[in-house]
C-alpha cells in the first residue's frame, strides 16, 4: 500500500502545481460535466478529482430560478464534521451559479462516496473566512492564483454543516 500512497502523493503534488496554469483552469471547466457523470454513475466510487488524491464531493443545491436540483463536483477541505468549499469558478470574474443558489437557499446535500448528507451552508466572513481560506489554500494552492485572476471578486467560501 505504501507505493500507491507515494504515487498518489506525487500525482497530487503535480496536479497542485499544474492548477496555477491558465490552460489547466480551461481544461478543468470542460471536465466538470464528465466528473459529475462519473461520480454519479459509479455511485461516488470514481471521479477525476479523486484520482488526483484530493478530497471531492458532489454538492446539490436548489436552483434559485428553476427550483430544480443542481449538482456540482467540488474539492473540499474537511473541518470538524463539516465541509469547506469555495466558489472559485476557476478564477473567472463571475461567481459560480451554485454559490448564488446557496445564498438563496442554504439547504443542500453533499455526496461523499456513496453517502448523501443533508447540509446547511453558511457563507464565511471575517476571521472565520480567513481560517477556512487557509484550509482551502493548503489543499489547493491555485486558489491564490484564482483569486488574482478573478478581477477583484472575493471568492465565496462556504462551510457546509450536517443538517
Amino acid at each position: 500500500m505504501y507505493p500507491q500512497t507515494v504515487a498518489v502523493s506525487r500525482l497530487t503534488s503535480i496536479v497542485q502545481r499544474l492548477g496555477h496554469r491558465r490552460w489547466f483552469a480551461i481544461a478543468g471547466r470542460r471536465f466538470v460535466p464528465v466528473d459529475r457523470w462519473l461520480f454519479r454513475h459509479t455511485r461516488g466510487r470514481w471521479s477525476v478529482l479523486d484520482r488526483s488524491g484530493l478530497p471531492s464531493l458532489l454538492l446539490t443545491t436548489t436552483g434559485r430560478r428553476s427550483g430544480e436540483p443542481r449538482t456540482q463536483p467540488l474539492l473540499y477541505a474537511p473541518d470538524g464534521d463539516g465541509y469547506v468549499v469555495i466558489g472559485s469558478n476557476w478564477g473567472q470574474e463571475h461567481h459560480p451559479a451554485w454559490t448564488a443558489n446557496l445564498l438563496a437557499d442554504s439547504s443542500a446535500a453533499v455526496t461523499v462516496g456513496e453517502e448523501v448528507i443533508p447540509v446547511r451552508a453558511t457563507l464565511a466572513t471575517g476571521a472565520e473566512r480567513e481560517r477556512l481560506w487557509a484550509l482551502l489554500v493548503d489543499l489547493w494552492p491555485a486558489y491564490e492564483t484564482y483569486r488574482e485572476r478573478a478581477g477583484g471578486r472575493e471568492l465565496r467560501v462556504f462551510r457546509l454543516d450536517p443538517a
